[in-house]
């Protein structure tokens, strides 16, 4: 069972969703997950690294795999930590690592040598997911108030990433890419001393030895979480583009690191925009009952669309316009898939099930690149476009069997309330 302290008191439909101030500990988390995504520079110009040291595409894509992969173990070690060692630990922890390995990261220059920097580094680079998103739900227990703050948390990650963007192409003019990873360290320990100051104390609960295997096998056996996973994974496969497929398609027309910032200021400039317009929307429609699978089936689409259009570009002007069409579906399928996530997950089981969930933004990492690298081969940038459009129209597909299974069945948190005995 769950190793964390926190236990608020699951949510219920008459429980008034009126605006509250938000406790000390969301702040923390939001400006946390700001500052991991502001100087966030390894991932998103690690192909730029390995271009400027004289790799080929394809072992820039075997590199950036090996980055994914460690994404996906991160993913799922953290999820399992978070509920087993607690919030407050998993998050120091992960990110003191960071902090220690991102610079032996920056002196890599053989194959292997980058190839096993990517993957360690990968465990460690989104470890703050699935520690945010449990710390978000045992912290705000009304689903639109949760919607507003994965809203603006979302908003975080994407001014995070249009700060990264725009800084980390000044910096790589200026001082070079191997800088990049010694930022990147530094707002990693950062983000250890503001978790280690803000997040409450772990403190160990009593376990029942014959069920302490029960989290596990009932998250692996809840069909509701796998088609989420799936969508998701289709669904992100678009937006893990823009870090991955981007770059790559970019490079192929000739522009810069700095062309490639400026999309990310238009990311950053959509998201500023239309973040105050549909998060208090979203946030009512969470207020009820059902999760929102079918505006995540929606959101799905539209990253599809919109990130496809990239493959229609080939000036700075015309992928920037694709990020910024692409944004609307983003914000909207977090701030979806969150909910549907947070109506699943039992009390016990919040990390593992983001650990779980958060594998559907590692998977893509490894599946974007190879699918960019091998459609830009075979077809060049149009084809690349198609790919990406047909993996969102995938995830929206496969959206309709999970309505059906969230609309007929009880949610995690009714699961616990009928079963009072599988609580910690």
């Amino acid at each position: 069972m769950s190793a964390t302290a926190i236990t608020a008191a699951p949510a219920t439909d008459h429980e008034p969703s009126a605006s509250k101030p938000w406790p000390p500990v969301i702040w923390a988390l939001l400006l946390i997950t700001l500052i991991a995504r502001s100087l966030g520079f390894a991932y998103p110009f690690l192909s730029y690294r390995l271009g400027d040291l004289g790799y080929t595409t394809e072992a820039i894509g075997q590199a950036l795999a090996f980055f994914g992969i460690g994404w996906l173990i991160g993913q799922l070690l953290t999820g399992w930590a978070t509920d087993r060692l607690g919030r407050r630990r998993t998050l120091v922890m992960s990110m003191a690592t960071a902090a220690i390995c991102l610079p032996m990261m920056a002196q890599a220059h053989s194959l292997t040598a980058v190839c096993t920097g990517a993957l360690i580094v990968g465990i460690v680079y989104d470890a703050p997911r699935p520690v945010v998103s449990a710390a978000i739900a045992d912290a705000i227990t009304d689903d639109a108030q949760r919607a507003a703050a994965n809203g603006w948390r979302h908003g975080a990650v994407n001014i995070g990433a249009a700060i990264t963007g725009a800084a980390g192409g000044l910096l790589a003019v200026h001082l070079g890419f191997e800088a990049l990873f010694w930022f990147n360290a530094v707002a990693c320990a950062a983000c250890a001393l503001i978790a280690h100051r803000y997040l409450g104390a772990d403190t160990p609960t009593r376990t029942n030895q014959a069920t302490s295997g029960t989290p596990v096998r009932a998250a692996l056996g809840d069909a509701r979480l796998w088609l989420l996973l799936i969508a998701s994974t289709a669904a992100l496969t678009c937006a893990a583009g823009m870090f991955t497929a981007l770059p790559l398609l970019m490079e192929e027309d000739g522009l810069s690191a700095g062309s490639y910032g400026w999309t990310q200021v238009a990311n950053a400039g959509t998201v500023i925009a239309l973040t105050p317009v549909l998060t208090p929307w979203l946030s009512r429609r969470c207020g009820v009952s059902r999760p929102m699978v079918g505006i995540l089936a929606a959101s799905t689409l539209l990253l599809g669309v919109g990130m496809g259009s990239a493959g229609l570009a080939d000036t700075t002007l015309g992928y920037s316009l694709a990020v910024a069409a692409a944004m609307p579906g983003e914000i909207v399928f977090f701030i979806a898939a969150s909910d549907v996530l947070n109506k699943i997950s039992p009390d016990h089981s919040r990390g593992l099930y983001a650990g779980i969930w958060g594998t559907s933004l590692a998977i893509p990492v490894i599946i974007a690149p190879v699918l960019a690298t091998a459609s830009l081969a075979a077809g060049g940038d149009s084809l690349a476009g198609l790919t990406t459009f047909t993996a969102g129209a995938l995830g929206a597909l496969l959206c309709l069997p999970l309505i059906a299974l969230t609309h007929h069945r009880p949610t995690g948190r009714r699961i616990l309330t009928a079963e009072p005995e599988t609580r910690p």
